[in-house]
């Protein structure tokens, strides 16, 4: 297992969930959910230099919503493109796609047992299927022995992202 943080992002239409390991790369929590638009990218790349205050950052996971049958839609386009533009951004930190299916769903379910309703479990899903996410990435490098999932190359723009 390296060592050194990871930073887990769950890309949602509305709201992104964010959430960090700890140095040592053995647990997840929960950091802040982003809400999507405007300097979105800016305070993500806030949060990964916070994240590294302490212990560098590795490498940032952004889900891959596939489908169940292990297939690319719509949505997993978009998570692409996103991983792509938060990799300019965060760079030099590596961005890594790793398959996020039935997180959300997951994390939901989650804080449904837990007790936490309507706009309150609304607030912190993305934050969940964040941790779930990244969970899942350090569980598997543990077991894998390789970094999971499959590194966004860092393409040059035409032209500078007013949102990084």
């Amino acid at each position: 297992m390296r060592p050194g943080v990871r930073v887990g992002v769950d890309p949602g239409q509305a709201r992104i969930g964010v959430a960090r390991s700890d140095p040592s790369g053995m647990l997840a929590t929960p950091v802040e959910t982003v809400r999507r638009g405007a300097g979105d990218l800016r305070r993500l790349k806030r949060l990964v230099r916070d994240a590294g205050e302490l212990s560098p950052v590795v490498e940032v996971v952004v889900g891959l919503p596939r489908s169940l049958s292990g297939g690319e839609g719509p949505a997993a386009r978009t998570a692409r493109g996103f991983a792509q533009r938060l990799a300019r951004a965060v760079a030099p930190v590596p961005v890594r796609l790793v398959d996020e299916r039935l997180t959300t769903v997951s994390a939901e379910a989650m804080l449904r047992d837990q007790g936490v309703k309507g706009a309150a479990r609304r607030a912190v899903v993305d934050q969940a299927a964040a941790v779930l996410i990244l969970q899942h990435a350090l569980d598997s490098e543990r077991t894998a022995g390789r970094p999971p999932g499959e590194l966004v190359a860092v393409q040059a723009a035409d032209h500078e992202d007013p949102n990084a």
